[in-house]
């Protein structure tokens, strides 16, 4: 099975998104956005930045 994004609501009535494995382990979350439409741009700012992600270890 895929990864999926699932957007939520927070207690304080903002807009998150977890990315989760295919497994259903979450894998990261978002922070808050005030408005749905900008946790989507969010999630597509993931979808076309991460491929190229550099891997950065900081010990």
């Amino acid at each position: 099975m895929a990864g999926k994004f699932e957007i939520w609501t927070d207690a304080k009535g903002e807009y998150r998104f977890h990315l989760k494995a295919g497994n259903g382990e979450v894998i990261a979350t978002s922070e808050g956005y005030t408005t749905k439409a900008s946790a989507k741009n969010g999630i597509a700012s993931v979808q076309n930045n991460a491929p190229g992600a550099e891997i950065v270890e900081l010990d």
